[in-house]
């Protein structure tokens, strides 16, 4: 699991400086943003490729350039900490690969389903696998159901964020965070366990 180096506070080469000055119109700093969070970025992209079939036509690095993009071209965001803009990288690479999976399977007559195995740390079951698309709308669900879990299986299954970092990001306890985690992993393989 990759947590995420602790930033070194209110300097003016911290991710949260850094971001902030970029959404001021700095574009000076983007380069120095970049090579602080590149590799994180990385990671996380990693997490989610990891999940999706061997012969995918996009890799981490795509994958990783395609949300930073998206990223810093949002306008009058105003990033709280270097944990919200991972959490908001790995939701934003989610909806990436959803997208791509949505287009590849439209272009194909009848369809195809891409197989992901889930990580057992989510759902223990032995060598069960879902398409992506079942995942996405299942996570989809949760969220309706409950947002909260909805967004901290995100966080922490595919952002790889600690439960210290997601109780930052959602404003809860880390003892809230892994309860909240017990009980969406509860929920999605039931729902997961529906699949064909």
């Amino acid at each position: 699991m990759a947590t995420f180096r602790p930033e070194s506070g209110d300097s003016d080469n911290s991710i949260t400086a850094l971001l902030s000055q970029l959404g001021d119109g700095n574009q000076e700093v983007e380069a120095r943003l970049i090579r602080q969070i590149y590799d994180e970025l990385r990671r996380v992209a990693g997490r989610y490729m990891r999940h999706e079939r061997g012969n995918h036509t996009l890799q981490p690095t795509a994958l990783a350039h395609e949300a930073y993009t998206r990223l810093v071209q949002q306008p009058g965001v105003s990033w709280q900490s270097r944990a919200h803009f991972f959490a908001t990288a790995s939701q934003l690479m989610r909806h990436i690969l959803v997208d791509h999976a949505r287009a590849r399977r439209a272009g194909k007559r009848g369809g195809i389903q891409h197989q992901v195995t889930l990580d057992e740390a989510l759902l223990p079951v032995h060598n069960h696998s879902i398409d992506v698309l079942a995942l996405h709308e299942a996570l989809e669900r949760l969220t309706v159901f409950d947002p909260r879990q909805g967004r901290l299986v995100e966080l922490h299954f595919f952002g790889g964020l600690s439960f210290e970092e997601i109780a930052l990001v959602l404003h809860i306890s880390e003892r809230t965070a892994k309860r909240d985690w017990n009980m969406a992993r509860a929920w999605l393989k039931n729902e997961l366990s529906k699949q064909p």
